[in-house]
């Protein structure tokens, strides 16, 4: 799964170069646009002070933390840049501090260059180097949102945390041992109840985690229905799929499911039929409601099951007039919509992925417990579905949308992937 996962890496910032390339030529359309572009400004400013900070932010970040940031950038002497802007959809950036930085560097005429902006979500930073991983300055940064010391603490301090490591150039480092005890249960549990790995040794410990942790995937506790009924979000359009049509799914047995999967892809067919609006749109949703249809008609267990609802909430959000949402639940589909990304490294890779996570499972990954996930089975032995190697596997490939950029699951299915993967 790894040369998969280095071919999404790079393909994603292929795009977020080709994102950033589009506002660079929105933002040139004419000499007085170009000057007064956002991205211009910025650089400006940095050509100043190596911190810029929008005014928005400026309670966050006053001027005695800007001085004392300054300060410690010229201490380290890196080329290291600090660009505070609030991030959000629709915002010239696109709410994605990967556009930002990539216009921001070029204004700034492109070379050696280290950039630490907002993350995707609260309590985030992220650096981006140039040219790439110099002085490790991407897990530098994602490293400091696991230190618990960092916990409520300000953005200048996160900021300054971030800069000590990428002075030290330690970040590799540092993020590992941050993240180590992702999937780390409170207690430990015997040596003689390890579940062993096909070869007879013990499994890795996320999925030793997941074995006695997660239990059987078809059963849900009462309890924790009752906590999670208030949190579950709707799409919020008359397309959305209802909250309670996940609990009902989470709950269901393979047969109930497989019933329950079958009636959310009628209705979707039923909808984009009767859809007036964007033709391109309606297409897309009908494209979605086939692809679903051909994962229910082959759907081999759980995971395929839960890849309809994933298509046939591509379907549903194509339809929508609301502004593009996230997938389902990288952790377990089942949970229902994400909330948001967050930084995730699957145990024993070097690589960092940022998944969609429902609210459930981004309070168990911060609150150091393991995140519920859904299982698949390899070898006979069950493990997240997301370990299964990717030529096996739509789902671990894609993360139910997660770990796409630039296509969807409507054209993975599309192409052939799903029923490759069935071979």
């Amino acid at each position: 799964m790894s040369t998969d996962l280095r071919h999404r890496r790079s393909l994603r910032s292929v795009l977020a170069v080709g994102a950033a390339s589009a506002a660079l030529l929105c933002a040139t359309s004419g000499p007085a646009a170009a000057a007064q572009s956002p991205g211009q400004k910025i650089a400006d400013a940095l050509r100043t002070s190596p911190v810029y900070v929008d005014p928005s932010l400026s309670t966050a970040v006053n001027a005695d933390d800007q001085r004392a940031l300054v300060q410690q950038i010229q201490q380290t002497h890196l080329p290291i840049r600090i660009v505070l802007v609030p991030l959000a959809e629709g915002d010239d950036w696109g709410g994605k501090p990967q556009q930002l930085t990539e216009v921001v560097h070029d204004r700034m005429g492109g070379g050696p260059a280290i950039l630490i902006t907002p993350g995707d979500f609260t309590d985030d930073i992220e650096a981006r180097a140039w040219p790439t991983r110099s002085h490790q300055a991407e897990n530098a940064a994602a490293s400091v949102y696991f230190d618990d010391s960092m916990k409520g603490a300000g953005l200048a301090k996160r900021i300054s945390r971030a800069i000590d490591i990428i002075k030290a150039g330690n970040g590799d480092q540092v993020y590992q041992r941050l993240t180590a005890h992702l999937g780390t249960p409170s207690s430990k549990p015997s040596s003689s109840s390890k579940p062993k790995s096909p070869t007879g040794q013990a499994s890795s410990p996320f999925v030793r985690i997941v074995a006695l942790a997660v239990g059987p995937v078809l059963v849900l506790a009462a309890g924790w229905l009752l906590r999670r009924r208030s949190r579950l979000r709707d799409f919020g359009t008359p397309f959305a799929l209802p909250r309670s049509v996940f609990a009902a799914a989470h709950k269901a047995d393979e047969d109930g499911l497989r019933e329950r999967a079958g009636e959310e892809v009628v209705r979707l067919g039923e909808e984009a039929r009767g859809a007036t609006g964007d033709p391109a749109a309606i297409e897309r949703a009908l494209d979605a409601y086939a692809a679903a249809g051909t994962v229910l008609d082959r759907a081999r267990g759980i995971p395929d099951l839960a890849g309809v609802f994933a298509l046939v909430a591509e379907g549903r959000a194509a339809l929508s007039p609301a502004p593009a949402t996230l997938p389902l639940c990288f952790f377990h589909p089942l949970h229902g919509p994400a909330g948001r990304r967050i930084p995730w490294r699957p145990l024993g890779r070097r690589e960092q992925l940022r998944v969609a996570a429902c609210d459930t499972c981004i309070r168990a990954v911060r609150a150091r417990r393991a995140p519920e996930v859904l299982t698949d089975r390899l070898d006979g032995h069950p493990v997240p579905y997301f370990e299964v190697p990717s030529e096996q596997s739509l789902w671990a490939a894609t993360g139910y949308g997660s770990l796409l950029a630039g296509d969807s699951l409507t054209l993975r299915v599309q192409r052939g992937d799903f029923t490759r993967t069935l071979s």
